[in-house]
């Protein structure tokens, strides 16, 4: 049981040879592009979702922060592409993995805060100090301030981990009850599938909404030091 109920979280392999680099690489080849003058509907909708998800994580920046709007715009799509084929039967996550989620947060972290140290320095170390903290309290706040700094990244990868493993696993044990009651008890059955039905539901908005969540904190991040 154990080893089913993780087995969808280990890495792929082809002929013993890593596949998640393929698996990565394969939600951008689902963004459909146009190489018509006049859209589609498919195509004017994304452009409208990528145009209003870049205006709002993009007004409380100034201009050096707004060079980050590629990025950030292309994190989003990756991340919520990524979860949502995730919720695939048989399909295999990245996201669920810590590590991967840690090669994302650290650079894009360490990019803002070395952005900071650079242009503004002062407000950069003025917030490892609260203004009008105590001197005996100064070298205290001051070692609690860079600890919390220090782990930020790791927040950030280890949310969007935690929510999209939670969801994953709760949504295959409801999955292997609704195959074990359906044996025993048909109305017992139909009542959890419809449980897993809300529960699938719900799945996708985590999806789309961890995504945004992990990148609008990266965007907090540069605005802080920008």
């Amino acid at each position: 049981m154990n080893e089913n109920l993780f087995a969808s979280f280990i890495a792929p392999t082809i002929l013993g040879l890593p596949a998640a680099v393929l698996i990565i690489l394969f939600p951008p080849l689902l963004i459909p592009t146009s190489k018509y003058l006049i859209n589609n509907r498919l195509i004017t909708t994304q452009q409208w979702l990528i145009k209003l998800t870049s205006k709002q994580m993009m007004a409380m920046h100034n201009t050096k922060g707004r060079t980050w709007s590629l990025m950030l715009v292309s994190l989003i799509i990756f991340i919520a592409t990524t979860n949502l084929l995730g919720l695939l039967p048989h399909s295999f996550t990245p996201t669920t993995q810590l590590s991967m989620n840690l090669a994302m947060a650290i650079p894009l972290w360490a990019g803002a805060v070395i952005m900071g140290f650079r242009s503004k320095i002062k407000n950069a170390l003025a917030h490892l100090l609260p203004q009008g903290t105590p001197t005996p309290l100064i070298p205290m706040l001051v070692i609690i301030e860079t600890i919390s700094l220090l782990i930020q990244p790791m927040a950030l990868a280890v949310r969007l981990t935690a929510n999209i493993t939670a969801g994953h696993l709760l949504m295959h044990l409801i999955g292997s009850a609704t195959l074990a009651m359906s044996t025993i008890n048909l109305p017992s059955t139909l009542i959890i599938f419809t449980i897993l039905i809300l529960l699938t539901i719900l799945e996708i908005a985590v999806a789309l909404i961890q995504a945004y969540v992990f990148t609008l904190l990266v965007s907090l991040y540069l605005h802080d030091n920008t």
